[in-house]
């Protein structure tokens, strides 16, 4: 089984959409996805809901997830660790103990645009348009990333 773990900072908008986004499209018998954040605003708490709604707009439903902190012991549990932006991607790393940690922390959106290290926006102070910018975002490398997991 591979696993694959989504962060961001909070763990309500940009990281619930990418799990909810990436489990709609791979089987969960041979798949996992979790999502988690860098800090710990919002442990127990549901996605925005102006994550839920979008993801209602295209059928995905993350209403079961609750908010987590990111910890090193992920390093342990997952096989690839997808990072919302930079930010996210210099606090996970921080907590690294060794290479083969690091080398299972990736930007997302480089999957779509490789090596240029682009950020997904965090839509928390933005419109719903934001939200929706987002979720397309995710759902483009969402796309790339089962291409790349169902080929291993």
């Amino acid at each position: 089984m591979t696993k694959i773990l989504m962060v961001c900072l909070g763990n309500i908008c940009r990281s619930p959409l990418a799990e909810g986004i990436l489990r709609d499209k791979l089987s969960t018998e041979e798949f996992t996805i979790d999502s988690a954040g860098t800090g710990d605003y919002h442990i127990g708490d549901l996605p925005d809901q102006r994550s839920i709604n979008v993801a209602k707009k295209y059928g995905v439903d993350i209403t079961n997830q609750r908010g987590r902190q990111f910890s090193v012991t992920d390093f342990d549990v997952f096989d690839l660790i997808y990072v919302m932006d930079n930010s996210n991607f210099k606090n996970v790393v921080k907590l690294a103990r060794n290479e083969n940690d690091i080398a299972k922390v990736k930007l997302i959106l480089n999957e779509v645009y490789p090596n240029q290290n682009y950020d997904v926006p965090d839509p928390y102070h933005d419109s719903d348009q934001g939200f929706e910018n987002v979720f397309k975002m995710l759902d483009e490398a969402t796309d790339v990333i089962q291409q790349k997991v169902t080929k291993i």
